[in-house]
């Protein structure tokens, strides 16, 4: 069926795109500019349209950084906290980001006439926010209130990896050939990956768990495992 997927560039989304194209769907894919402090993701995506043959669009919203304060990720004040050195609260999070990302894609999915929306939420994303179950559940039957009478059939809201830690997407990633050097995970957005933040530090753990090598450049040596 045709999908409309999420894409933003990192790891979970484009394994995500290339295993809905393996499993035969026609994609559509999106991404969404909210001013993120790491936007060089946006590249990555656009390459896995490319590679995949799927129409593709790049919303601007960078408006949004200006609404969404407070996040490392949007706000240009707080800044990428290390995993080896805590800080309160979690600023890595932005709140309601995916309830917005959502919204375009079903916006989307009516316009081309796609059956289901998808979203590359793995298990190790999964909280009590805009990453829970219940949260995509219920943000579901809301779109199927506000899409009604502007499509022929019930949308759906996939999300085929929820149940994948970092380790599983990536093997799954590894069967279906995707190429990591064309994947974005640092919340810096430099011109290489930082190395340190708390997304690089979960990339390289998985790749080292796997026993595969990462072919992204690092800034800074990896940090020491914790015990």
């Amino acid at each position: 069926m045709k999908v409309v997927a999420v894409v933003s560039g990192g790891i979970d989304s484009v394994v995500m795109a290339h295993h809905l194209a393996a499993q035969g769907h026609e994609l559509h894919l999106v991404s969404v500019d909210y001013g993120q402090r790491h936007r060089k993701e946006l590249d990555c995506a656009a390459a896995a349209a490319r590679r995949l043959g799927a129409p593709y669009e790049q919303v601007d919203l960078r408006g949004l950084s200006g609404v969404m304060r407070g996040s490392s990720l949007t706000d240009p004040g707080v800044d990428v906290p290390r995993p080896d050195r805590p800080t309160a609260g979690n600023p890595n999070i932005v709140p309601n980001r995916n309830a917005v990302l959502l919204s375009v894609a079903f916006a989307l999915a009516v316009s081309v006439s796609a059956r289901a929306v998808s979203v590359g939420v793995m298990a190790e994303d999964v909280g009590p926010s805009d990453t829970s179950p219940e949260f995509l559940r219920r943000f579901l039957e809301m779109e199927r209130v506000a899409t009604r009478g502007s499509v022929d059939e019930e949308l759906e809201l996939l999300a085929p990896l929820i149940e994948l830690p970092k380790t599983g997407v990536i093997s799954l990633g590894e069967e279906l050939g995707v190429p990591w050097e064309r994947t974005w995970t640092c919340f810096r957005g430099e011109e290489v990956h930082c190395g340190a933040c708390a997304a690089c530090t979960e990339r390289r753990g998985a790749f080292t768990s796997l026993g595969l090598a990462d072919p992204v450049p690092y800034r800074e040596p990896a940090l020491p495992l914790s015990t």
